[in-house]
This record gives C-alpha cells, structure tokens and sequence, in this order.
C-alpha cells in the first residue's frame, strides 16, 4: 500500500483496511509502505503473497506486478500487461473500440504535438492519460476553460485525453473473477463525482442498484464484463461508465485495484451481492491460491 503516486492517501486508507481483515480472519500478514527498498521489504519478511492495494502510479500500471513476477511471488489482481492498458487510458480506449465496446468520443492531446480540432459538441471532460481517481479531471463547459483544463491534465500525465461528456447517470460496476457482482449508480453533490466526491463521506448519494430499467442495466453489465475481458483482466475490478438519456452505457475506464475504503464502490457492491468486507478480502485471496495449485 502507499507507493508514491497521486492516490498514495487513498492507498494507505485501503490497506490499512485489508490489512486489519486479514489479521482479525487470522492470517500471518505484514503491511508494507511500497518505497524504493520495496525488494528488500518482500525478502525480509519471506512474503509469500501480495495483496495489492496500490491506487495508480507503479502500483497500478503493471511495475510492481512485473517486479513481482520476477522474484516469483504471486499477487492479487491483473497481469501486468492488462494493469498497463488500463492504466493508460489512450491504450484501453482503443481496445474497446477494437472490441466495439462503446466508449464517448475522444481526441488525445500530447505536449509534444499541440492541439487537435475536436469535433464533438461540448462541454468535455478533460483528463490525463495516466492517472486515476479522477485526479486531474476538469469538466469543461465552454472552450475559455479548455486552457487551464488541459495544463491541468498535462501536469499529471505527457498526454491529456479530451472526450465527449455523456449527459446521464454515472453506473459503476463491480466485477469479481470473471463475473459481475452487480453496480452502483452515483450521485455526487458536487460538479462530478470527483477525488473529494469519492473520498469525502456524505458528499455523494449511493444507489444499489443503480435505478435504471432492467435491459440498461443488463447492456451496462454486458459492456462492463466485455471492457474487463478485453484487456485480460483478474480477480476483481470496477468498470466506469455514464448511461446516457436513452439508456446507451459507454465506458470510461476499468479499475484493476479498486478502491477498499469506507466509502469505495467495489466493497458497496460486493455486499450487495452477498459478500461481506471480509468474504471479500478472503474471496479475492482464494482466486490466486486456486490458481497457484
């Protein structure tokens, strides 16, 4: 947990949750800030078994899955190619359109070539390429916004991603090896549901399930099961789409390691479907054993 990416605070909020679930179900578990000595750590301690709970940055976009294939130590979660492609929202976009998964209309930005003309209506969501928890992302209304929204996104990432926002309802969807659990429609007070949205109690309104008629919900799960598989996911992630007005789903993005906060989607969802914060956690750890047998 930890690491050093812009979700670092975040990280540790849902470690130190795994990590006192773990301990109260009697596992023997350490937790460990991911630094520079993060080797050293692993050997020390003669883990056997890494549960990822890093949010973005090497965490997430496949590093420290390749370090950890390399020293042989099995991990929660995607592989590292799939954690890359997700990570990066240029590469996943154009997967899912491969795969015609729908996704909003999007142009991609980068430093080094300039603007683009983007020939979607506005407002625009403007995001960088590379990072999560909606860091970085502005909503932009009119094009005297656009400047500072990409210097913004740019101050995150090399690339920005310039997309089409889809009037509608936000659905998140939880997925738990290969199946889906079920979602959750979001509701923020705010403008979006932002980083302060996400990780501020009481600022957003949960709906499980998400109230949208029966056939939008089952073409949400269908985009959000083919967006996971696509990119050759693992055990369990959350898929985010916005449902437009006529109940069309297009997806935005797939967490590979969701949030396990108090207030995360994931864990929302999950009992929902039956399973506990810890059937959770143990569900998770099974699906790696099982496969290491």
């Amino acid at each position: 947990m930890g690491g050093t990416s812009a979700e670092r605070e975040v990280s540790l909020r849902s470690g130190t949750a795994i990590y006192n679930t773990l301990k109260r179900l009697g596992y023997n578990v350490v937790d460990i800030d991911a630094g520079p000595d993060i080797c050293n750590e692993l050997y020390k301690k003669k883990v056997e078994l890494v549960f990822l709970a890093l949010h973005g940055g090497h965490g997430e976009n496949g590093s420290v899955q390749g370090m950890l294939e390399v020293l042989g130590i099995s991990y929660t979660g995607s592989g590292v190619l799939a954690s890359a492609l997700a990570m990066d929202k240029e590469a996943s976009k154009k997967i899912f359109l491969y795969h015609k998964i729908p996704v909003p209309p999007f142009v991609v930005l980068s430093k080094e070539h300039g603007a683009k003309n983007i020939e979607f209506d506005l407002p625009w969501v403007v995001k960088p390429a590379t990072e999560g928890s909606s860091v970085g992302v502005s909503i932009v209304k009119s094009e005297t916004g656009f400047k500072q929204a990409v210097e913004t996104a740019f101050s995150y990432s090399s690339r920005a991603i310039v997309e089409k926002y889809i009037e509608g309802k936000e659905i998140h969807i939880g997925i738990l090896n290969d199946k889906v659990l079920g979602g959750v429609e979001v509701k923020p007070s705010l403008e979006f549901y932002n980083y302060e949205a996400k990780y501020t109690p009481g600022l957003t309104e949960y709906i499980l399930p998400p109230e949208i008629d029966s056939r939008a919900y089952e073409r949400t799960k269908a985009a959000a099961i083919s967006a996971h598989i696509a990119l050759g996911c693992k055990g369990a992630t959350r898929v985010d789409l916005r449902l437009d007005i006529e109940g069309n789903p297009y997806v935005l993005e797939v967490n590979t390691i969701p949030g396990m906060t108090e207030t995360s989607l994931l864990p929302k969802i999950a009992s929902l479907a039956g399973f506990d914060f810890p059937a959770l956690i143990e569900e998770i750890i099974k699906d790696v054993i099982d496969e290491g047998q």
